[in-house]
């Protein structure tokens, strides 16, 4: 047995290293400097950010990427405020991740630091937890630990100056597995899924963030079924390799795709929420479509929409449940012959063809990520930033699987990307890392492209550089602009500066340099960053953007 000590502080980091945590990321300053210490002493790899928030990111990238909590270190008040947004986007997208962080001691009224924790970090969704003494803090880091893993929460640990240096001293080390627990369908709830399936002639499955898990088991009763597969944004890669995949349901769908969902008689979401963006404001729903909604959490179904049927349990349990009562079927319902082709065809927006709006100084954003798609190594996982651009690197990049694919949008906050990426790579460090972001995203988050460059990651970043916050530009489009419109920046060479490699890229002739850095790292296994700072040509407003802004 190992003693745990002399501090609180020491105890809160070794239990976190026994209970399995996987990375932390931080910004480390005198509130959290003994405890980020313990986490590493317990063998609990760390990386040192720039930004909170960009530490806050990396530790909600990673993860997503991993299957694995991930943590991310912070400094009492100033440094729990900075990283506020990044916290946010993981409570909203219910990142099972720590954010382990000091606080002002509670008589300490006056302190500079002081600011209400609890109160701000519970308005966004996350979880307060708090270690309140030496004697409780095996049990309070435990439990913290337990919520994050089995409730897929964001926890924030709260641990006062004055608590973390009392004296503590416990045995070690720390043996705890958690695991959520599966909740099996009533009989009746399957059974109306299988006849709404056999009164089918056109299926469509969604498979959302809470499908991610169920892949095989959903492609297995689809196949039965003779249903398309799709999947929200957030699980986009799940069904690569079907036959029968259409992408993303929503605004990132393609025509193709978008016809064939709309067309379904019968649209099952698997732990989907199936909300405006992944049925673009309905759209994709007919008024005759019988829709269910399979999910693990009683609150999720009909909480965008009405459901005609509701089905509370795993998606995996779900699907097994449902494929044995509904057994195999001769009935190819949307599984037929024309559909398969037009599938191959044309449903992938790579083979959608494009009117080149490129000039001499200005490429097309479609044009120059369909030749990046093809440039880029295929074993990537690509991250995606907010913004007007978005819509290219999520649908003209594609992805290898479900984790190669990162995609933070639940608070819509630009400048997220940055650490999401650094996060992801850490999670993937077999794949080239990738980002899709804009202008504005990007120099917000600047600070932690030194992160990037300083631990060695082979990080390609687009910059979807037209010179503005785009979104703002086509959604008020006969304001005046002046005050989201900007003079052309140099980003290659503020990233050269950072260590980086920056590409100016104006045409397709400027990837070439591009091409030389792939050499680089396909011959050597590591490069240095690659910023390709691309002067894109207006589009008008992306298609997806247009869906978006419908609802407002």
């Amino acid at each position: 047995m190992t003693t745990y000590g002399p501090t609180v502080a020491d105890v809160v980091g070794r239990t976190l290293a026994d209970l399995g945590v996987g990375h932390v990321f931080g910004v480390v300053g005198s509130g959290n400097f003994a405890m980020t210490n313990a986490l590493r002493a317990g063998g609990v790899p760390f990386t040192a950010a720039r930004h909170e928030g960009g530490a806050a990111m990396m530790a909600d990238g990673y993860s997503r990427m991993s299957s694995r909590v991930g943590v991310v270190s912070l400094h009492q008040g100033c440094g729990l405020t900075n990283a506020m947004t990044g916290i946010a986007e993981a409570a909203k997208s219910r990142t099972p991740m720590i954010v382990l962080t000091a606080d002002s001691p509670a008589a300490a009224l006056r302190s500079n630091f002081r600011v209400d924790q609890e109160s701000m970090v519970t308005s966004v969704g996350a979880v307060s937890e708090r270690v309140y003494s030496a004697q409780t803090v095996v049990a309070d880091v435990t439990r913290a630990y337990r919520t994050a893993e089995t409730q897929r929460r964001t926890v924030v640990l709260n641990v006062a100056i004055d608590v973390a240096a009392s004296a503590a001293s416990v045995k070690g080390p720390i043996n705890a597995v958690f695991e959520a627990p599966r909740a099996r369908p009533n009989a009746e709830a399957v059974a109306q899924l299988v006849d709404a399936i056999r009164a089918s002639k056109r299926p469509v499955f969604v498979a959302g963030r809470g499908g991610r898990g169920a892949g095989p088991e959903i492609s297995a009763l689809a196949e039965a079924s003779g249903a398309l597969l799709a999947t929200s944004a957030v699980a986009h890669g799940l069904f690569v390799d079907d036959e029968y995949a259409l992408g993303i349901s929503g605004g990132f769908s393609s025509p193709t795709s978008a016809e064939l969902i709309a067309d379904a008689d019968l649209i099952v979401g698997w732990g989907c929420a199936l909300n405006m963006w992944t049925m673009r404001h309905g759209k994709l729903i007919g008024s005759e479509t019988t829709v269910v909604q399979v999910d693990d959490d009683v609150d999720a179904i009909g909480a965008h929409r009405p459901a005609t049927i509701g089905v509370i349990g795993d998606c995996a349990l779900t699907a097994q449940d449902v494929l044995s009562e509904l057994g195999q079927s001769d009935v190819s319902r949307y599984r037929t012959a024309e559909v398969v082709v037009r599938i191959a065809k044309d449903s992938r927006w790579q083979h959608v063809p494009i009117d080149d709006i490129s000039t001499t100084d200005r490429i097309d954003p479609r044009a120059l990520t369909i030749a990046l798609d093809e440039i880029l190594p295929a074993d990537r996982v690509v991250s995606i930033d907010s913004g007007n651009f978005m819509g290219y690197p999520a649908t003209h990049l594609s992805v290898p699987d479900e984790y190669g694919f990162c995609f933070t949008q639940a608070f819509q906050s630009i400048g997220l990307g940055l650490g999401t990426a650094i996060g992801a790579a850490v999670a993937q460090p077999q794949r080239l890392p990738v980002l899709g972001t804009g202008d504005g995203g990007f120099l917000m988050s600047i600070a932690d492209l030194e992160t990037a460059v300083r631990i060695g990651l082979p990080l390609v970043v687009i910059v979807y550089n037209d010179a503005a916050y785009g979104a703002e530009v086509h959604h008020f489009t006969d304001a005046d602009h002046a005050t989201v419109t900007f003079p052309d920046t140099d980003i290659a060479a503020i990233a050269e500066g950072f260590g980086a490699r920056g590409v100016t890229v104006r045409t397709l002739d400027d990837l070439d340099g591009v091409r030389q850095w792939v050499d680089e790292f396909r011959s050597t296994g590591s490069a240095r960053p690659l910023i390709i700072d691309a002067k894109i040509a207006d589009d008008g407003g992306s298609w997806w953007l247009a869906e978006a802004f419908a609802g407002h």
